[in-house]
C-alpha cells in the first residue's frame, strides 16, 4: 500500500504542481498542466481517508468531519511545502494537494512584466492579482512581497487561509497569520490588522463585501494592500468589486476604488509548445486619471479601449501578451487562442504576425 510521503516525494521529483487523492482511483499528479496517474492500485474508501488524514492533527480531523472541507499547509521538513483542502465527494474523503516551492522566485525569474516590480514600489494603495484557480496569483503574489522584502524597510503582515509561502525577515519584518491557528477568523484578522502598525498588507482573496470594505479601508489609511481575486480579466475585477453593492453603496465604492487602485493584474499559465513548462500570459491595468474616471462613473466597459492603446505606460491586455508568447515560439497559435477572452481580435494580431514571418522570407 502507498504512503502518503511516497505520494509526496513523488510528486517533488516529478515537479507536479498538484496531487489528488479519491476512492475507485489511482493516486494523481497534475504535471505540466496534465493529470498523470501514479502505477498503482486504485484507492479504497479506507486507504483514501487514511491518506489524507495522515497529513492533519486530530483538531483539524474533527474541524473537517464537522464541515466536510478544510483548508491547511504543512511542510516535509526543509524539501517541500503544501498547501491542502480536503472534501467529501460521494460520502468518501478526498484531497488535492497544491505543491509550493520552498524557494521564492523573482518577477521576472517566471516570465512577468517589469511593471510588476514598480508596483511594488507604491507606498500605498490596491494591487489586485485574479485569475481561475491554478493561475499562478499565489506565486506572483509571492514574488511581488518578497521584492519588497529585499528592498524596503517596512513591517508586511499577511492574513492567509493557509499560510502558503514563508517569508523570511530581511530588510522588512514579515508576520503572517493564519485563519484558524493565529486568528479565529478572516474577518477578525482583518478588522485587527492595522492595530499592529504595517506597511503593506496581503490580505488574501476578496470574498465578500466586509473583506472589500476593509481592504478598501486599510489602502485609503496609506497601507500598500495585496489581495486576489477569481476573474478572468482585469476590469471584470472592477466589476467584481463593485457587484457586491447595491444603489449610493455602490457609487461609493466605485468613488473610493477610483482613488486606490494602483494595478490589477490578470494571468493564466499555458503550456510551452515543447510541453517542458507553463508560461504566464498576463494582463496589466493601471490607474491613469482617464481609468480613474471611468470607474467613478461607472463606465468600466470602456477601460478596455485605453489598455490596447497605452501599452508604453506598462499596460497590456491578454491578447497582447498571448501575442507575444506565440511571437517569441513559446505557445502555439491554438493554445493561445483558447485562452483568448476576445479570440477574434487575437486571430487579427496574428496575421500579421504571419504576414511579418512571410516578408521576412
Amino acid at each position: 500500500m502507498i504512503s502518503m510521503i511516497q505520494i509526496l516525494k513523488t510528486a517533488i521529483r516529478e515537479e507536479a504542481s498538484d496531487i489528488h487523492i479519491t476512492s475507485g482511483a489511482p493516486p494523481a499528479l497534475r504535471v505540466k498542466g496534465q493529470i498523470v496517474h501514479l502505477n498503482v492500485e486504485p484507492l479504497t474508501h479506507k486507504h483514501s481517508k487514511e491518506l489524507c488524514y495522515s497529513v492533519i492533527t486530530d483538531e483539524q480531523k474533527r474541524n473537517f468531519e464537522n464541515e466536510k472541507d478544510i483548508d491547511f499547509s504543512f511542510a516535509i521538513g526543509e524539501s517541500a511545502r503544501f498547501r491542502g483542502h480536503l472534501y467529501y465527494q460521494k460520502k468518501t474523503v478526498a484531497g488535492c494537494f497544491r505543491r509550493i516551492p520552498m524557494v521564492i522566485p523573482n518577477v521576472e525569474d517566471i516570465g512577468l512584466p517589469p511593471v510588476l516590480s514598480d508596483l511594488s514600489k507604491k507606498p500605498y494603495g490596491l494591487v489586485l492579482v485574479t485569475g481561475p484557480t491554478g493561475s499562478g496569483k499565489t506565486t506572483t503574489l509571492a514574488a511581488m512581497i518578497n521584492e519588497i522584502n529585499k528592498t524596503r524597510k517596512s513591517h508586511i503582515l499577511t492574513i492567509e487561509d493557509p499560510i502558503e509561502f514563508i517569508y523570511s525577515h530581511e530588510k522588512c519584518i514579515v508576520n503572517q497569520r493564519e485563519v484558524g491557528f493565529d486568528s479565529v477568523d478572516f474577518h477578525t484578522s482583518l478588522r485587527a490588522a492595522l492595530r499592529v502598525d504595517p506597511d503593506i498588507c496581503l490580505l488574501g482573496e476578496m470574498r465578500d463585501k466586509e473583506t472589500v470594505e476593509t481592504a478598501l479601508h486599510v489602502a485609503e489609511t496609506g497601507h500598500l494592500t495585496f489581495g486576489t481575486l477569481h476573474t478572468n480579466n482585469t476590469f471584470q475585477s472592477i466589476d467584481r468589486l463593485t457587484g457586491v453593492f447595491e444603489g449610493d453603496e455602490r457609487k461609493l465604492i466605485q468613488s473610493q476604488l477610483s482613488q486606490v487602485l494602483q494595478g490589477i493584474v490578470s494571468q493564466r499559465l499555458l503550456p510551452t509548445i515543447d510541453g517542458t513548462k507553463r508560461v504566464p500570459a498576463v494582463e496589466v491595468l493601471l490607474f491613469p486619471p482617464s481609468v480613474r474616471n471611468l470607474i467613478k462613473e461607472g463606465k468600466v466597459n470602456q477601460i478596455y479601449s485605453i489598455m490596447q492603446t497605452q501599452r508604453a505606460s506598462g499596460m497590456i491586455t491578454m491578447n497582447q501578451s498571448l501575442y507575444e508568447l506565440v511571437a517569441k515560439g513559446l505557445v502555439s497559435e491554438d493554445i493561445a487562442l483558447a485562452s483568448s477572452y476576445e479570440p477574434n481580435e487575437l486571430t487579427q494580431l496574428l496575421s500579421k504576425l504571419k504576414k511579418g514571418s512571410r516578408r521576412i522570407a
